[in-house]
């Protein structure tokens, strides 16, 4: 009688834990389908200037605020009393990121990180001009007239390139330029920055006055 009982307790125990293990394995499978959906926007969500900051085919400049203030002042008086306003936003400026690319992959997956970006972020702008493409977007700030953020995209760049431009000893035509800013910026003042900067796509910012 004590074996029969040993028995059924070991058979009760045995078959308590095939069915948490059933529920463990259950959850580790869901948990695991879960992770293979959301792979594509893992690496949509990635961000595209880390993600091709050294590859070859693409230009890629990223710029500290240091030097970005002393590049930004250069021809400006700063004793006049119009650049103060100007001076103040570039000295704002906390981070500023370019990429210029004549790749058409990667400016296929550029756009689709832009796409994705901007669900974060409100259009501002958008420019269509003989098959080049120009969008404004920017993150909300302290007032309607500043901005946390700015994030200026160009495609199909090419189109209004008269002559190619050689970058690393060969001679391209720009497809596709990203650029992101970020800091307290003065939407009043933006377009001299861009203007001093040649940004493609900046003179737009002016005409959003």
């Amino acid at each position: 009688m004590p074996q029969v009982l040993f028995l059924n307790l070991i058979n009760i125990k045995t078959e308590t834990m095939t069915h948490f293990n059933r529920k463990q394995m259950n959850k580790r499978l869901i948990v695991l389908a879960i992770a293979i959906l959301l792979l594509p926007l893992t690496g949509m969500a990635q961000d595209i200037f880390d993600k091709y900051s050294d590859n070859s085919e693409v230009t890629y400049v990223s710029i500290k605020p240091k030097m970005f203030q002393m590049i930004a002042k250069m021809g400006i008086d700063e004793n006049d009393a119009d650049a103060k306003a100007y001076m103040d936003m570039v000295k704002s400026i906390t981070s500023f990121k370019t990429i210029v690319t004549d790749s058409k992959v990667i400016s296929a997956d550029i756009s689709k990180w832009v796409k994705s970006r901007s669900s974060a972020l409100e259009g501002l702008m958008e420019v269509k001009d003989n098959g080049t493409e120009v969008k404004f977007y920017v993150k909300e700030g302290k007032d309607v007239d500043h901005v946390k953020e700015l994030l200026i995209f160009v495609n199909g760049f090419d189109k209004i390139m008269k002559e190619s431009i050689e970058i690393n000893g060969e001679q391209r035509k720009i497809e596709t330029v990203v650029v992101s800013l970020t800091g307290d910026i003065d939407l009043n003042e933006i377009s001299k920055l861009t203007d001093k900067m040649n940004i493609p796509g900046g003179k737009h910012l002016d005409k959003k006055k």
